[in-house]
């Protein structure tokens, strides 16, 4: 669900893309801001929606080539939502982050931390003695509605 926009990602995101020799077209700079607004992983097809409305509108293929953009920069983590299906989040400067559980009936997706599963990240980059420079965790399946 969108939420207040985090103007600082949303700044950080505009400059990196310049300083990668984008110009900062209208279409790009509304799929920015509309991820600034989100919480969670949204959708290309939710994106599009929500620009569409807008004044002047922003057209379903400016928005998947801003969102590949952005994925190219490491500014947003592509995650498959459902079958065939994307899910787009802003990455965070910080490295702040949660992880996802997901419906694999209705899509659902819940976000949460966990502070124990990081420390066990951690822990487990030092026994492998393997840098962890990211990670995503994905949870799969029933929410309590469709469990029931």
């Amino acid at each position: 669900m969108p939420a207040r926009a985090d103007s600082a990602w949303a700044e950080h995101a505009l400059r990196a893309l310049r300083q990668a020799g984008y110009r900062r077209g209208g279409a790009r700079t509304a799929v920015v801001e509309a991820l600034a607004r989100h919480d969670c992983a949204v959708t290309a097809i939710e994106l599009d929606d929500e620009l569409r409305r807008r004044r002047p509108a922003v057209g379903r293929a400016s928005v998947y080539r801003a969102l590949e953009q952005l994925e190219q920069l490491g500014l947003v983590q592509r995650m498959e939502v459902t079958r065939g299906t994307a899910g787009y989040e802003r990455v965070e400067p910080g490295g702040e982050h949660h992880h996802h559980a997901i419906c694999r009936k209705c899509g659902r997706m819940v976000p949460f931390e966990d502070p124990k599963l990081e420390r066990a990240i951690a822990r487990l980059s030092e026994e492998i003695s393997f840098e962890v420079t990211d990670h995503d965790v994905v949870l799969r399946g029933l929410c309590e509605r469709c469990a029931d």
